[in-house]
C-alpha cells in the first residue's frame, strides 16, 4: 500500500510499524562492541535524507549531568550561572531549557531561586529516574516538564535492571503515564541508545509513547542519549552507531516531530560536537549541552561550542550574546576555581594566543591571517601572543601593542628599538636555561624601564 507522505510530499510505501522483540537473552552487539578491542564502525551503505528543522535550539544540563563529574555548585553559583545562561541565550530563547536535580535541599533551593527570577528562558525543568518515588519529588514543585530516565540498551535492561524488554517497557510507560496524569510534560531520556536494539526495542517503545501523546494531548519529548559517545556521523554507517540513522528512524518510523526530538551526546571518542551538529542537520531541533563540556567521564557536548555551531549553520546569532561565554569562563576560573584546559576552543587561555614569531608577524600585518574570527567583537577576547624563545621581534611588538592598547599611530613594529631591547633580554633568559614563557609582569617591567611613556598607557 502506498500513501502520500506529508513530509516529503511524494508517494511512499506505508511506513512499517515495528513491534517489540522480547528476546530471552540480551543483544550486546559483540561484533560491534567486543570490549577487549576498540569498538567497530560497521557500514550498511544506507543513506538517509538530511532534514534540518526550521527552528533549532540548545538545552542545558550544566546543573544535572554537569554536576556528576565535579564538586557540586553552591546555590549562589547556580543562580549566577543561570542568569548568565539567560543573557547568553538572548530574548529568542536559543538556550531553551536547563535541567536541575531535585534530590538535595541545595539543588531545590537553587531551583526555587532561579524560578523566582521569572525568566522565560531558559525554562527550568527537572530530571528523575523512572521510579514512582522519584516522581513524587517533582510532582508539586510547579514545573511544566521533567526528564525521566528510560535506559534502552540490553546492557541496562538485562544487566543493570534485571528485567526483560517487556518488563522495562511496561515499567517505563507506567511512570510516563503518572507524569501525564499530574499534568507534566515528560521528556524521556533514552539512555545508551547507540548500544540499543533500535528496531527491536527503541522504535516500538517510542511508537507507544507517541500513541500515548496523541491520546492525552500532552507532548512527550524523546532525548536520544549517546551515553558512551559511541555515535558516529558518517554517511552509510549502520545502526545502532549511526547518528543520522537514529534521528531518521525516530522521525520516519515513530513519527517524532523535530520539536520533540533532542540529542544528548558524550565526548568519549572526540565526536561530541560533530555528532550534535549531525543530529541538528538530520532532524533534531534540540541539542543538550553543558558549559565547557563538563560532565560524566570525558564530558558532554560543550554549550559554547554549539552557540558557535548555531551561528555557523543558521548564519546568525539570533539574539544570543556570545560575549557572555567569556564572562562565564572568567567566572568559572575566578569564582568557582575551575581550571579550564588552556587549549580549549573559545574559552581556554591559549585559544587565540600564538607563540611562534612567524605567526605573530602575520598578526601584526593582518589579524585575520592567524585568528579564527574577530574574537574581540564576538567573544570580547582579542588575539594575543605569549612571549617565549620562539616569539621573535614580531611577537614582542604585537604583545606591546596589544597589552598597552596602542592606537594605530602609536604602535611599534618589529624594527622598533624597544622590541630589540626586550628580545635581547628574552634571549639571555633562555640561553641561561629558562623553560617557561615570559610573564606579563616581567615584560611590563622591561617596558617601564625602556619606554616609560608607553608604560603609562596601563597606569
Amino acid at each position: 500500500m502506498i500513501e502520500l507522505n506529508p513530509k516529503s510530499n511524494v508517494l511512499e510505501e506505508e511506513t512499517y510499524r515495528y513491534s517489540l522483540q522480547d528476546v530471552e537473552a540480551p543483544n550486546l552487539y559483540r561484533d560491534v562492541y567486543p570490549y577487549s578491542e576498540v569498538p567497530k564502525v560497521p557500514f550498511n551503505h544506507r543513506r538517509v535524507p538530511m532534514n534540518m528543522p526550521e527552528h533549532i535550539w540548545i538545552t542545558d544540563t550544566t546543573f544535572r549531568d554537569g554536576q556528576q563529574s565535579r564538586a557540586p555548585y553552591t546555590t549562589k553559583q547556580m543562580v549566577d550561572i543561570y542568569k548568565m545562561l539567560h543573557r547568553l541565550g538572548g530574548p529568542n530563547g536559543i538556550i531553551r531549557q536547563t535541567e536541575f536535580f531535585v534530590y538535595s535541599e541545595k539543588d531545590r533551593e537553587a531551583l526555587y531561586q532561579c524560578m523566582e527570577l521569572g525568566y522565560k528562558f531558559p525554562e527550568i525543568t527537572t530530571w528523575i529516574r523512572a521510579s514512582k518515588s522519584d516522581f513524587q519529588l517533582v510532582k508539586n514543585i510547579g514545573i511544566k516538564e521533567t526528564g525521566i530516565l528510560v535506559s534502552c540498551s540490553d546492557y541496562h535492561i538485562f544487566n543493570k535492571l534485571g528485567m526483560t524488554r517487556r518488563q522495562a517497557l511496561t515499567h517505563y510507560l507506567s511512570v510516563v503515564s503518572d507524569a501525564i496524569e499530574a499534568g507534566l510534560k515528560p521528556r524521556c531520556h533514552f539512555e545508551d541508545i547507540t548500544r540499543a536494539d533500535f528496531y527491536g526495542f527503541v522504535v516500538p517503545f517510542v511508537n507507544e509513547l507517541m500513541d500515548m501523546s496523541r491520546e492525552s494531548g500532552i507532548p512527550i519529548k524523546i532525548r536520544a542519549c549517546d551515553t558512551m559517545g559511541y555515535g558516529v556521523p558518517y554517511t552509510g554507517a549502520a545502526p545502532p552507531r549511526s547518528v543520522p540513522g537514529v534521528i531518521y528512524g525516530l522521525q520516519h518510523y515513530s513519527g517524532v516531530p523535530s520539536r520533540l526530538l533532542e540529542w544528548h551526546g558524550h565526548n568519549d571518542f572526540y565526536k561530541g560536537v560533530v555528532n550534535a551538529s549531525t543530529a541538528w542537520l538530520f532532524g533534531a531541533s534540540a541539542i543538550n549541552c553543558s558549559l565547557f563540556g563538563i560532565g560524566e567521564r570525558t564530558g558532554n557536548v560543550p554549550l559554547e561550542a554549539m552557540v558557535i555551531e548555531y551561528a555557523s549553520l543558521k548564519g546568525s546569532m539570533d539574539g544570543m550574546d556570545p560575549t557572555v561565554i567569556t564572562e562565564l569562563a572568567e567566572y568559572y576560573e575566578n569564582e568557582i576555581g575551575y581550571r579550564i584546559p588552556p587549549m580549549t576552543p573559545f574559552v581556554g587561555e591559549n585559544f587565540n594566543v600564538t607563540r611562534a614569531g612567524i605567526h605573530a608577524d602575520g598578526l601584526l600585518k593582518d589579524e585575520e591571517i592567524y585568528n579564527i574570527f574577530d574574537t574581540k567583537k564576538i567573544l570580547n577576547r582579542g588575539a594575543t601572543v605569549s612571549v617565549s624563545n620562539v616569539s621573535g621581534l614580531a611577537g614582542i611588538a604585537f604583545w606591546i601593542n596589544n597589552y598597552y592598547r596602542l592606537s594605530d599611530d602609536e604602535c611599534v613594529d618589529k624594527k622598533d628599538p624597544l622590541a630589540a631591547k626586550i628580545k635581547e633580554w628574552v634571549d639571555k633568559e633562555y640561553e641561561g636555561g629558562r623553560q617557561t614563557v615570559i610573564s606579563d609582569e616581567e615584560l611590563c617591567a622591561l617596558v617601564a624601564q625602556y619606554a616609560p611613556d608607553i608604560a603609562k598607557h596601563r597606569a
